[in-house]
């Protein structure tokens, strides 16, 4: 490999053996691709102890740069993310291929029989923060989707993403497909991000998964075409019609399980006639749970919450905070979260369907959820395996995007010497 001080050289033979991979990938069998995952599953489980080793290096790293809380458990591998880790291959590795997928197909009155399938996008770069795992995420659903992927990791998570890509490496050796079909950018250097971004004749996606810096870097600069949401300021309303229990259950879950993933409450909106009923339990509830609530005029007499400033609606905490205000009804929630929201994940908590249908009809979040908590916001529980990300853009690869999303399409036309007249 070239001198990792000259990183435009490194990253166009990185670039130029992806694309070499992808030419390869295009046609590989999905027995091959099956086999690869299954066999960098192995080899993950495996070397678990070697893989918290490293880890345990990157928690160093991340404490010294003074990492939040957050931010350190996006970061931490423990057994248990391994064996999640492992199970994702492996649900990834049992999906349909979906590669040469037909979409649609039909018949013309001149003699055509015409088929949309599924093809790989080609290359696909990946640049992510903080968490590990996505090494793993990212390379198994680029190479299910027939893709070669690029993948530069968090400078916080080097070493732990370091020895996962080389698991994947092993799985892709045991099938006897290229080893460069999933490169890692061997370097912390953000000039290697800057080079991936203007790499438009080895890269054909970017996709970006991390802050709202690194995302919005990425929008600004790249010139190659980017999956994206650069926000996950998620809202839960609480309408007048919720159902208590399950209102109090969902929006605890909704903030508290994971508060570091793009899928967490951030806002919390109630109807006006619910505070009384429902409105101050659940603040009550929250503030018990350690949660700093920042709320608007009327939850500020509750015990425990905090004046909200304008800087809270909008705001992607990723900790134990969320802002809380009274809305008038169904319409001035939806109002609220247009102004406010990042098109990602909203929810609504009512046993009113026509409310629920309005709420669904009149917001164009990539996820819109009715009682559930905003947490299940995730490939892997809407059985897609894994996530490489959750896009919240208009491109055809919305919301949580897997293996199928990471796909375009051809038209395959046959005739009988069919001529035009």
């Amino acid at each position: 490999m070239n001198d990792i001080d000259n990183i435009p050289a490194l990253m166009a033979e990185i670039g130029a053996k992806a694309r070499d991979a992808a030419a390869k990938l295009a046609f590989a069998s999905g027995e091959s691709k099956a086999t690869a995952l299954n066999a960098a599953a192995d080899a993950v489980w495996n070397r678990r102890a070697e893989i918290v080793a490293a880890n345990a290096k990157d928690l160093e790293y991340g404490r010294d740069k003074g990492l939040s809380a957050a931010m350190m458990d996006r970061l931490m591998l423990d057994e248990d993310r391994i064996q999640g880790m492992v199970d994702s291959l492996r649900a990834v590795a049992a999906q349909d291929d979906p590669v040469g997928a037909v979409i649609a197909e039909w018949d013309m009155p001149a003699g055509l029989h015409i088929r949309r399938v599924r093809t790989p996008l080609g290359v696909i770069g990946v640049i992510y923060e903080s968490r590990p795992n996505v090494t793993a995420d990212a390379g198994a659903l680029c190479l299910k989707a027939g893709n070669a992927a690029i993948l530069r990791g968090g400078s916080e998570s080097f070493h732990s993403s370091g020895l996962i890509h080389a698991c994947l490496v092993e799985g892709l050796r045991a099938a006897g497909l290229p080893a460069d079909a999933i490169q890692l950018v061997p370097t912390r250097d953000r000039a290697a991000v800057q080079e991936m971004l203007t790499m438009t004749n080895s890269i054909d996606v970017i996709v970006p998964r991390g802050g709202k810096g690194l995302v919005g870097l990425v929008q600004e600069q790249a010139r190659v075409p980017v999956f994206a949401h650069l926000e996950g300021i998620v809202h839960v309303y609480v309408d007048k019609a919720a159902d208590p229990a399950t209102a109090l259950d969902v929006v605890l879950n909704a903030k508290t399980r994971r508060t570091g993933i793009c899928g967490a409450a951030e806002c919390l909106l109630i109807h006006r006639d619910a505070v009384d009923t429902l409105g101050r339990d659940i603040v009550t509830a929250l503030v018990a749970s350690g949660v700093r609530v920042h709320g608007d005029e009327t939850l500020c007499t509750i015990d425990g919450v905090s004046p909200a400033s304008d800087a809270d609606w909008g705001h992607e905490y990723l900790d134990m905070d969320i802002a809380a205000k009274v809305v008038d009804d169904v319409d001035g929630a939806i109002a609220h979260i247009r102004q406010y929201g990042s098109n990602h994940t909203d929810c609504i908590l009512t046993e009113d369907d026509a409310v629920a249908e309005r709420f669904f009809q009149r917001l164009d979040s990539a996820i819109l959820m009715r009682n559930a908590s905003t947490q299940f916001a995730d490939g892997g529980e809407f059985g897609m395996g894994a996530e490489i990300g959750i896009a919240t853009g208009k491109m055809h690869a919305r919301g949580p995007v897997g293996a199928a999303q990471l796909t375009s399409f051809k038209y395959l036309v046959e005739g009988a010497g069919t001529v035009r007249g």
